[in-house]
């Protein structure tokens, strides 16, 4: 889902109720769309996420600028750096 112009990521992915590995293979499929330099916003709620998207981001030279939770939902903001 692509956001307003007014808003600072350039994709919002809504994995809630998705359980592992969904939340990190929906992401990988998102970034395709999402320019480098560009950030997508992940929410999830699968508690697993959390060291799946760090995993995730080390491995495929992408940013985790953000890891936060919000009541039951993780969110997660990555730029996208790798090709």
């Amino acid at each position: 889902m692509t956001v307003s112009p007014q808003d600072p990521f350039s994709l919002v992915l809504d994995a809630r109720g998705l359980m592992c590995p969904m939340p990190v293979l929906k992401t990988k499929k998102a970034l395709r769309d999402v320019p480098i330099g560009g950030v997508i916003k992940v929410m999830a709620t699968d508690p697993g996420s959390v060291a799946d998207m760090k995993s995730f981001c080390e491995m495929t030279g992408n940013v985790l600028l953000a890891s936060l939770q919000e009541d039951n939902v993780f969110v997660y903001h990555i730029e996208h750096r790798a090709s």
